[in-house]
């Protein structure tokens, strides 16, 4: 099995190397590319080094109500701080689509400005109404794994046996979906 990406964290009290958050971002409501890129900025804030960052891909919705707008993606990984659990990042993700204007009105993938999924935190499983990790269909969604692909291809997700390249190269093409940045 492969090992998960580490990066040391910027104590130099410890030696232990701290997990690493994938977090997936995608907005198809407003200025989507625009929201992404500001969210981007806006996690920067919570990582200990400097962020992973995958391109910015236009996608097609999928599972969404009729006639939705297609989708801009995008896939971050930070070093989390020491203090830092799955549910306490959880809690800030939600802040944030929040502060950029989603609205949750119960309606299942509906379009919305923002959406922020934590897909993995370092080896973390988790099966609680809050919080599943890691995300329990990212491992089959193209817009999570294309751009996870950018930046930790090696990476295998918990409870996977191949690699996010592998998990990939096992799906269907996607000709709609296009990298913009």
């Amino acid at each position: 099995m492969a090992a998960e990406p580490k990066v040391k964290p910027s104590s130099p009290s410890t030696d232990r190397s701290a997990p690493i958050a994938y977090v997936a971002l995608g907005s198809n409501l407003g200025d989507s590319k625009g929201t992404v890129l500001r969210t981007i900025r806006r996690l920067e804030t919570l990582s200990v080094a400097p962020l992973l960052r995958s391109s910015l891909w236009v996608t097609s919705p999928v599972d969404c109500p009729p006639e939705s707008p297609r989708f801009v993606n995008a896939l971050v990984g930070f070093v989390v701080r020491e203090t830092e659990t799955p549910e306490s990042l959880l809690f800030k993700l939600q802040a944030l689509e929040k502060e950029f204007g989603r609205q949750r009105k119960g309606i299942i993938n509906e379009p919305r400005p923002l959406d922020v999924d934590l897909i993995a935190f370092g080896f973390e499983t988790r099966a609680t109404k809050a919080l599943t990790l890691p995300h329990p269909r990212a491992h089959t969604r193209r817009f999570v794994l294309q751009p996870l692909s950018e930046i930790a291809p090696n990476l295998i997700l918990p409870g996977q046996q191949r690699t996010v390249s592998q998990l990939l190269a096992s799906l269907p093409e996607d000709p709609t979906m296009r990298r913009v940045e």
